[in-house]
């Protein structure tokens, strides 16, 4: 243990000699060291094992505690979290029944009431820790789905209405469900790229004049893009009137929930059916850590399956509380600890602070952008996220698509930085997600800066 920690750290120690968060290593190149690995031939040398280990990984590894990291929604994780990984790993306990957790069932257990009351959910809440947003999503919709089946719907009639720049995941959940090829409705969005409500109005009422049935209405708290948050108070009175479950996918913006200055943000979360937090993202919490929770726990019933060797329906009334009666997943590891030492080493605020201060960056360097004679600015950023691209007065539209992708690649490639890319009304454009508190709007202003630099120098390439 203490060999593999001083490796670490000698890495830790490396990585800040290194002018980005990544080396730019290429595909094939990453590839080809770890074919090379002959795996029937171990090297019996912990310390071997460890130099290989570099080689194929965390020589090249992108770090996201680098201030210059602002690709994807990935955050550099606090220090309790890391310890409580060490236990989490060593103990190994598995969270889907009582005698196999113990203390770390009710743990679980705690955390998801003291979410759930965050969000503002009734004594009737409940919810399960999942391994992401994407199975967070699937959950909810499989219990609304579940529930529109038990009330009499069939499934080919179920409809699910969602914002056109909500996660792709609500597709790939309708897919996974046995739902229709068409049963994803896209709702279009306004000029702040949030859900729009009279558009929403119009679908839900288009879906039964089919004579179809909305099944679910799915907001988002935080698009991946732009970081919007669809107006709750009003797609819940929609969802309300036209007899749809509402599920929130909050994974994003869920981070909130710890910020009494941004908490109202979220009004309205709390008339949703299902809501979906990662608490690997806005959270500061290593991969793997989200959560679905449930206004009614009756609902997680529809994911309970009894085996007698694991989960019988409990004759003898030994009454375990198990927690693979409201899971997808079985084996489940014990990633709630992570948050838990957390919450008890730091405290809520200290997190809500972090959420506050990248949500703050953001509107800075949007700011900055907004008045950069050559960077052009999409829409004001909402939560941490700014896109942007290089496109000075006079450049073609097509000029700027192409640049975007060479801009991005060649910082990768040169270890300058990591930025993301998307597209917007089928334009190519940048990407800054902003989720390292650590980080100064120097710091963001540099890799605007050499985007702007390598926007000109690839021009030229252009033209020439």
């Amino acid at each position: 243990m203490r060999l593999g920690l001083d490796h670490l750290a000698g890495a830790l120690r490396t990585q800040r000699t290194q002018p980005g968060p990544a080396t730019g290593v290429l595909p094939e190149q990453a590839a080809k060291v770890v074919a090379d690995v002959d795996l029937d031939r171990p090297l019996g040398d912990t310390g071997a094992a460890l130099a290989e280990m570099s080689r194929v990984w965390l020589d090249d590894a992108v770090w996201f505690h680098d201030p210059s990291y602002v690709a994807h929604l990935n955050c550099p994780v606090v220090v309790p979290a890391l310890l409580a990984e060490l236990f989490v790993s060593a103990v190994n306990s598995s969270l889907d029944t009582f005698d196999q957790s113990v203390g770390g069932t009710f743990v679980e257990r705690h955390l998801i009431d003291w979410t759930t009351g965050r969000i503002g959910f009734g004594p009737t809440a409940d919810g399960v820790f999942t391994s992401g947003g994407t199975q967070s999503n699937l959950q909810g919709l499989h219990l609304a789905r579940d529930a529109a089946l038990a009330a009499g719907h069939t499934l080919t009639d179920l409809r699910v209405l969602a914002s056109a720049d909500g996660h792709f995941s609500v597709q790939k959940a309708a897919k996974l469900l046995g739902l229709a090829p068409d049963a994803v409705v896209t709702v279009a969005v306004d000029e702040d790229h949030r859900v729009d409500p009279a558009a929403l109005g119009r679908a839900l009422a288009g879906v039964r004049a089919d004579g179809l049935v909305p099944m679910a209405v799915v907001a988002t708290a935080g698009t991946t893009d732009f970081g919007a948050v669809d107006p709750l108070p009003a797609v819940a009175a929609l969802a309300e009137t036209h007899g749809a479950w509402l599920h929130v996918d909050a994974a994003y913006g869920g981070g909130l929930l710890a910020s009494a200055r941004l908490r109202p943000r979220l009004a309205g979360i709390e008339r949703a059916d299902s809501v979906t937090v990662d608490y690997h993202k806005t959270w500061f919490q290593p991969v793997s850590s989200s959560a679905l929770l449930v206004r009614d726990s009756r609902h997680l019933g529809h994911v309970t399956w009894h085996a007698d060797y694991l989960n019988p329906k409990d004759p003898e009334g030994t009454g375990h509380p198990n927690q693979v009666d409201k899971s997808l997943q079985t084996t489940r590891r014990f990633d709630a600890l992570k948050l838990w030492l957390t919450l008890r080493v730091m405290g809520p605020d200290a997190i809500g602070g972090y959420v506050e201060d990248v949500v703050d960056l953001a509107t800075a360097v949007g700011e900055r952008l907004a008045e950069h004679p050559e960077l052009e600015l999409a829409a004001a950023p909402q939560l941490s996220t700014v896109v942007f691209r290089y496109r000075p007065a006079g450049l073609a539209e097509d000029t700027a698509d192409l640049l975007a992708g060479r801009i991005r690649s060649t910082l990768y490639e040169r270890g300058t930085a990591m930025v993301a890319a998307t597209k917007v009304a089928g334009r190519c454009w940048l990407k800054l997600t902003l989720l390292n508190p650590m980080a100064t709007l120097d710091d963001v202003l540099a890799v605007t800066d050499a985007v702007a630099a390598l926007g000109r120098e690839l021009t030229a390439e252009v033209a020439a």
